[in-house]
């Protein structure tokens, strides 16, 4: 089914061609999703020429002006900031590093057998480090995949965003010792030993005060943003797609 705002059709064409702006997903939701923006820009466009906003050659200005006439923008003041600060004060924290060392025992992702050998490999490397904990660095040069192996499975400091997701969300929440239990990664099983911590100290309220403030000023101006359309496509008539419950993608 064709899609129409206001008897204003969006063309393939150009759900094709938007498309390609649309970084995630299948092809079908890159596309759903590229329907869905140009829907809502037709639907802002149009709205900006009723109240006299000139969108001829500069649709993308002409919206701008047409959000900033008609939405208001809420702002985040010193008691909504201060009770976003205690309601998530474990967010507030100095960046974290953990010095870290380790011995890959790798295997491919849709290989189960080599995954269950390397997990066993990985269970029995622990059982030899909790007994001979000294033996770490000569393990990780013997059996170790990682280049790593030169320096004795050392990674040195290691913050959130430098290694696998998977493997950050549990060294993260380590204690400073010998991890009881292999980590599985998308590259196999790791044998991990946390070394020392530095970081995680509590930040104060008026450290973080004005990142609050643009956050909470920011995820503002989205919600008002989408109910603005949702109340626009509540009006209009618009076939081939559901844009009430639609977030804006002007401000993502």
């Amino acid at each position: 089914m064709s899609i129409h705002v206001n008897r204003i059709e969006v063309s393939d064409e150009a759900i094709n061609r938007e498309s390609a702006n649309v970084e995630t997903g299948s092809i079908e939701e890159r596309h759903a999703e590229a329907a869905r923006r140009l829907a809502v820009r037709e639907l802002l466009r149009q709205r900006a020429e009723e109240i006299g906003i000139a969108t001829e050659d500069r649709p993308d200005e002409a919206i701008e002006e047409l959000l900033a006439e008609e939405v208001q923008l809420p702002e985040a003041d010193e008691d909504a900031c201060q009770r976003y600060f205690e309601a998530n004060r474990e967010r507030f924290r100095t960046p974290e590093e953990v010095e870290l060392r380790h011995i890959l025992l790798a295997a491919a992702p849709d290989d189960a057998h080599a995954r269950k050998e390397q997990r066993d490999r990985a269970e029995s490397l622990i059982e030899t480090l909790e007994a001979s904990p000294e033996r770490f660095a000569e393990l990780a040069e013997s059996h170790s995949a990682c280049p790593s192996r030169e320096e004795g499975g050392h990674l040195g400091l290691v913050g959130r965003g430098q290694t696998v997701p998977e493997l950050e969300q549990v060294f993260l929440r380590l204690p400073v010792d010998l991890a009881d239990r292999p980590v599985e990664t998308r590259y196999g099983f790791h044998v991990i030993e946390v070394l020392s911590r530095q970081g995680g100290e509590p930040l104060d309220f008026e450290s973080v005060r004005s990142l609050i403030a643009d956050y909470l000023t920011e995820r503002g101006w989205r919600r008002a943003v989408s109910q603005y359309i949702q109340l626009l496509a509540a009006r209009a008539e618009i076939e081939g797609i559901d844009l009430e419950a639609a977030d804006s993608p002007l401000v993502q």
